[in-house]
């Protein structure tokens, strides 16, 4: 079929994934409330139409600044969403980006088609615009694959930290409970975290914990080769 026969009248937007985490309230995801129609006070992603002349990364980080007021260093491509009748207005196309980020170190504001920006819990979402149920959904099997064969953690926990904070760091991404002893072993024979000589505070009768950090070098050896955590948690 010759280009001059085919018709389109197909636009491209961006919606952005943000999963925050805390370590009292777990994993949670960015959302917006629409103040624009359609979905008029709904809560929805952060996303919105890519610019003629700007890049599909562009487009995002823009957004994320416009209805969220916060900037993102690097977010992942997750999926291309395209059935005809997600969106009640045309033919529109979304290009969805996931990330993980520590949400404690983001203060959310709101502006342009948002009305309000907020964090919810990923087992306590509201009613959601569009098909974006079913990208969160999608994008939180991508992140628990994930951490099965890369290690996440660096940019979320502290500097120095109790191995219980990675353990339950774990948990709150996987959604259930791990072998925490296994969990341990495979960790430490990898080389990612190490043992510190710094000990927590006590809490309350129990003793000071020992405290550990990432080795640097290793970790990101680790981000671009890969490991096998599948079997252990």
């Amino acid at each position: 079929m010759s280009m001059k026969n085919i018709s389109q009248h197909i636009k491209v937007t961006v919606d952005a994934i943000v999963f925050g985490y805390n370590r009292e309230q777990g994993i949670s995801v960015l959302l917006i409330k629409r103040k624009i129609e359609p979905f008029l006070n709904q809560w929805a992603l952060p996303g919105g139409f890519v610019h003629d002349e700007e890049t599909l990364e562009d487009a995002v980080e823009r957004e994320l600044m416009e209805e969220a007021g916060i900037s993102i260093n690097y977010l992942e491509q997750l999926f291309t969403f395209g059935n005809p009748h997600r969106d009640p207005r045309s033919r529109i196309i979304s290009v969805a980006y996931f990330g993980l980020v520590k949400s404690s170190d983001f203060s959310l504001f709101a502006s342009t088609d948002a009305a309000e920006a907020q964090w919810f819990n990923i087992y306590e979402l509201p009613q959601l615009a569009f098909d974006h149920a079913s990208i969160v959904e999608i994008a939180i099997q991508r992140l628990r694959a994930k951490i099965t064969y890369e290690p996440i953690g660096f940019e979320l926990l502290d500097r120095r930290f109790l191995f219980s904070d990675l353990e339950q760091l774990y948990m709150k991404l996987l959604g259930h409970d791990i072998d925490r002893r296994n969990f341990k072993r495979k960790v430490m024979s990898l080389g990612l975290v190490v043992e510190t000589n710094e000990k927590a505070p006590a809490m309350a009768a129990g003793r000071p914990g020992k405290l550990y950090s990432f080795d640097k070098e290793k970790y990101q050896q680790l981000k671009v080769k890969g490991f096998d955590l599948d079997n252990l948690i």
